[in-house]
């Protein structure tokens, strides 16, 4: 059996899913931070189901930083480069290089490979990867866009691809990954070519508690006048924002504030300001493209939330996406009407499926 164990380390989450052949044969998924004693239990008992089969463990890495620009199996350069993208999404890669630590010493002869979803956008073109900041700050620390969501968007191209039938290298798309984290992606010819995260995964559309982009001199103007600390301003950014704040603390679920639109103006606020932004950086992303063959939404939002997607749409017209959508379909497919100039699809997030398709890979240079 030709099967991988993926790990999806999240702040608070833990998923992890047997896979062989493109099929999970085993899952667990625990809503509790990695180090939970809940999510260790899931873990040692994923374990102790799966036997000696593996043939190796794909970690899928938020941030690769600079230095870890593709699936690259563990060894002690690639775990120095790792540990050096910590700063940079503190809440993901810290929790994910502990969890790495503990699968090395159980399954210390099984291949373990780092899957960064920055790997995606790791050719993005200089003039999109390149901030407008003083050159001996850019020279000195990195500071570049980097992109991420990179493992959903290179599921959902190659998904799209064969759903229209055409080479994933000849397609140039749009991409929006909308879920607990929320970017998107502008694909030329099967590669990125504009993405709406940059140095870390606040910048861009709002998501479900991060702000995504504001006014830096907003920022500077809080931690001057307005009474905030670097702590305070950082735990409003990540954790206290987006869907969250703008419902007035309701919910960062699209799910319950949909629910609640109709009797909550926060909630329907909410949710206009995050379809509005959403359409404002797919128009924005698509000034990267000379042409637009589809509009594809993937994330956990993307794929089962038919109302945020018809009020993304609804405004994409100058662009030539239609503005109704039919009903979806039972699994991957297209949902805009026959004959649309820019066919609009739908595709189930599966990273899952792509860290094996990776960590194989990697394995196999």
């Amino acid at each position: 059996m030709n099967a991988v164990l993926t790990v999806n380390t999240g702040s608070n989450s833990l998923k992890l899913h047997l896979v062989a052949d493109d099929r999970v044969l085993d899952s667990a998924e625990v809503e509790q931070p990695p180090d939970s004693d809940e999510a260790r239990q899931a873990l040692d008992d994923l374990l102790g189901r799966v036997g000696g089969d593996l043939v190796a463990v794909a970690h899928r890495l938020v941030h690769g930083g600079p230095d870890l620009r593709a699936a690259t199996p563990v060894d002690d350069a690639a775990l120095a480069a790792a540990r050096r993208a910590e700063e940079l999404a503190p809440l993901h890669v810290p929790p994910a290089l502990r969890l790495l630590d503990v699968l090395r010493e159980r399954l210390p002869d099984v291949p373990h490979v780092l899957c960064p979803d920055t790997a995606f956008h790791a050719d993005l073109p200089e003039v999109a990867a390149t901030y407008p900041l003083p050159a001996e700050w850019r020279e000195r620390h990195g500071l570049r866009r980097y992109g991420f969501h990179g493992l959903s968007y290179r599921w959902a191209l190659d998904r799209a691809a064969e759903i229209l039938d055409r080479p994933a290298g000849g397609l140039s798309a749009l991409l929006a990954h909308l879920g607990g984290g929320c970017s998107v992606c502008a694909v030329r010819d099967g590669r990125s070519a504009d993405t709406s995260m940059g140095f870390t995964p606040l910048e861009g559309v709002p998501m479900s508690k991060r702000s995504g982009s504001v006014d830096p001199g907003m920022l500077l103007w809080l931690l001057r006048h307005g009474g905030l600390d670097l702590d305070a301003l950082e735990r409003g950014l990540h954790h206290e924002s987006g869907l969250l704040g703008l419902s007035g603390g309701r919910s960062g679920d699209t799910r319950d504030l949909v629910a609640a639109a109709g009797d909550d103006p926060a909630a329907a606020l909410a949710l206009r300001v995050f379809a509005h932004r959403v359409r404002r950086e797919l128009a924005a992303a698509a000034t990267s493209l000379d042409r637009l063959d589809a509009l594809v939404f993937t994330g956990e939002i993307g794929w089962d939330q038919p109302e945020v997607r018809a009020d993304v749409v609804a405004g994409l017209s100058l662009l030539g996406v239609p503005g109704d959508l039919v009903s979806t379909p039972d699994g991957d497919g297209v949902v805009s009407p026959p004959g649309a100039r820019v066919p609009v699809l739908v595709v189930r997030p599966r990273e899952e499926l792509q860290l094996r398709r990776d960590a194989l890979a990697a394995l196999e240079r």
